[in-house]
C-alpha cells in the first residue's frame, strides 16, 4: 500500500463524512460536496488551500506536528483518529515498530492462567486476530473461538456467528474500526492479507472498511446467544501481553447475580463435563476381536468310512 495514498483517503473520508453545522459553519443551499469543503478544511486547520489539497492528494508526506494538530481539530478526530492520522504520516516509525512475520506462540505461563479460570472464558488472539491459546469455557461459548481460528473472519464469513451475536450490526462495526487502530500504517503482511480476503468476500466488511472508522476499543460489553445456555450479556476486555509483538489476552464474564452469570456458572458446567470416551485405537469390543481373530469354520459332518456326508435317518 501507496502510505501517502492511505493518508490522502483517510483525510478525504473524515472531510466528507463531518457536517458543515458539526464544524460551526452554515450548511448553505448550494452544497454540492458531501461534509466540508477543502478550503473549509485548510481555513479551520489554519494551513493553505494549496498545502491541503496536497496532502489529500499524497503529494506531500511529511507534514509537521502543528500541521496534524490542526487537521485533527478541523476534523474533529478523538483520540483514536488522532492517533491513527498521525501513524499514516508517519510511516517510517511505524515500520520501525513493526516486527517481523513470524510464528507466533503463547508463554506457558500464560497457557497455564487461563485453563485455570474455569468460569471465565479467555483466550489469546495474535497480531491478525487469529485465536492462538483459549481455555475450555472459551471453546465451549462458541466453537470459533477455538485456536487456530481467526474471529474476525467468523465473524464476517460464518453465518453461524450473525445468530451468535445479537448485536452483530453493532459488533462488526467496532470489530473493523478496532482492526484499523490495530493496522495503523504498517503493512503486516498477515493483516493486508486479512483485510484483503474480507473486502472480497463481505459487503458489510467493505462498507465498514470505506468509512475509515478507529477505535481502540479494549472493553466493553458482548450479547450473544449461546444455543444450549441461552442469551449472555459478557463484559470483555482486551489486554495486551507485554513482551508480545501485538498479543492480547481477551477475557468475558458477567454481572454478578445476574441472569448471564448463572448461565455462564451453567456453561462452565457443561464444558468441564467430561466427554464420552473415544473408542481405542484398533479392535477393542468382543465382536471387533471376534472379526480380527475368527474361529476356524466348521466342517460338515461325514460318514464314519466314505468320507461323505452321512444320509439322513429314515423315519
Amino acid at each position: 500500500m501507496a502510505t501517502s495514498s492511505r493518508l490522502g483517503d483517510y483525510l478525504r473520508v473524515r472531510r466528507e463524512r463531518l457536517r458543515p453545522q458539526d464544524a460551526g459553519l452554515p450548511a448553505g443551499p448550494r452544497r454540492r460536496v458531501p461534509g466540508l469543503r477543502r478550503e473549509e478544511v485548510a481555513l479551520l486547520a489554519g494551513i493553505s488551500v494549496e498545502y491541503y489539497l496536497r496532502l489529500e492528494q499524497g503529494r506531500d508526506q511529511h507534514p509537521s506536528d502543528q500541521v496534524l494538530d490542526g487537521i485533527a481539530r478541523a476534523l474533529h478526530l478523538d483520540a483514536d483518529a488522532e492517533a491513527y492520522l498521525r501513524e499514516l504520516a508517519r510511516p517510517v516509525r511505524a515500520a520501525q515498530r513493526r516486527p517481523a512475520a513470524r510464528p507466533e506462540r503463547v508463554g506457558a505461563g500464560v497457557r497455564g492462567l487461563i485453563d485455570q479460570w474455569a468460569t471465565t472464558p479467555a483466550l489469546v488472539h495474535g497480531v491478525s486476530m487469529t485465536t492462538l491459546a483459549a481455555n475450555p469455557i472459551a471453546v465451549a461459548l462458541s466453537r470459533f473461538f477455538a485456536p487456530g481460528v481467526n474471529s474476525l473472519r467468523a465473524a464476517f464469513l460464518e453465518p453461524e456467528m450473525r445468530e451468535f451475536y445479537r448485536d452483530w450490526d453493532d459488533m462488526t462495526a467496532k470489530a473493523v474500526a478496532y482492526l484499523r487502530s490495530v493496522i495503523g500504517a504498517a503493512d503486516d503482511p498477515r493483516l493486508v492479507e486479512l483485510v484483503g480476503e474480507l473486502s472480497l468476500r463481505s459487503e458489510r466488511f467493505r462498507t465498514l472498511w470505506a468509512r475509515q472508522d478507529v477505535r481502540q476499543k479494549t472493553s466493553g460489553v458482548s450479547r450473544v446467544l449461546h444455543p444450549q445456555v441461552g442469551p449472555l450479556d459478557l463484559h470483555y476486555e482486551k489486554l495486551a501481553l507485554p513482551g508480545t509483538s501485538g498479543q492480547m489476552l481477551v477475557t468475558y464474564h458477567a454481572e454478578p447475580g445476574s441472569p448471564s452469570h448463572e448461565r455462564l456458572q451453567l456453561l462452565a458446567h457443561l464444558a468441564a463435563r467430561p466427554s464420552s470416551p473415544r473408542p481405542a485405537e484398533g479392535p477393542s469390543r468382543p465382536q471387533d476381536l471376534a472379526a480380527e481373530d475368527p474361529a476356524p469354520p466348521r466342517r460338515p459332518s461325514r460318514g464314519p468310512a466314505s468320507g461323505r456326508p452321512s444320509p439322513p435317518r429314515s423315519s
